[in-house]
């Protein structure tokens, strides 16, 4: 994954605080790590309680769905891309109110 430069002054656009700009940026990017992860379980489950038999075959498919993982961009990149296309919804609490 090549670096890129990230525009600090569209980043601030999105909330007018470059702070929480980041901080909705990361929780994305935790959430969409989180999903990447039950998603990759999911498909590795399968193999879960099979005979010794088709161990090699079960290994190779294996290595192939974890290797389909990794070349996915990087979750706060596509965080980044998500935010850069208005593709996120946050909203704030109100002042004064209890979490």
């Amino acid at each position: 994954m090549p670096i890129r430069t990230i525009n600090v002054e569209k980043l601030q656009e999105v909330t007018g605080n470059i702070y929480e700009s980041i901080v909705i940026m990361s929780k994305r990017a935790r959430q969409i790590s989180a999903q990447e992860k039950l998603e990759l379980n999911d498909k590795l489950q399968y193999f879960e309680g099979f005979e010794d038999d088709d161990e090699f075959q079960f290994n190779e498919e294996q290595e192939r769905i974890s290797k389909e993982f990794e070349k996915r961009p990087h979750a706060t990149q596509r965080a980044l891309v998500e935010i850069d296309n208005d593709k996120v919804y946050y909203r704030k609490p109100e002042a004064g109110s209890k979490f």
